[in-house]
């Protein structure tokens, strides 16, 4: 059995709830923002989104992967599949494998 001397109290709990939020003008405000036009957003969060919407045209997609790695990775998986079809049906690399493992 356990003995327990001290119990720690349960957090206090918080409940805040704005008076009024507008959340298409949140949306509007952020999109000045990016765009560079006058704003009610801070100097700060402006350069903040302006950066971020720079950052993300780098020719990179939503993942963070160029499209040129894309490419190399699409290229090398089909050269793949391609050179491994080739080994299995045209030459007898299967067969002296399973000739190796004494199964034929």
């Amino acid at each position: 059995m356990r003995f327990v001397t001290f119990r720690t109290p349960k957090p206090k709990q918080f409940s805040y709830k704005p008076r009024y939020y507008d959340e298409d003008k949140e949306a509007l405000e952020k999109r000045k923002a990016e765009l560079g036009y006058d704003s009610s957003l801070s100097h700060r969060e402006s350069l903040k989104f302006q950066m971020s919407k720079k950052w993300r045209k780098g020719g990179r997609d939503d993942y963070g992967r160029s499209n040129l790695s894309k490419i190399i990775s699409y290229t090398f998986i089909v050269a793949f599949i391609v050179g491994g079809i080739y080994m299995i049906f045209f030459t007898d690399f299967i067969e002296k494998l399973l000739a190796l493992f004494g199964i034929r």
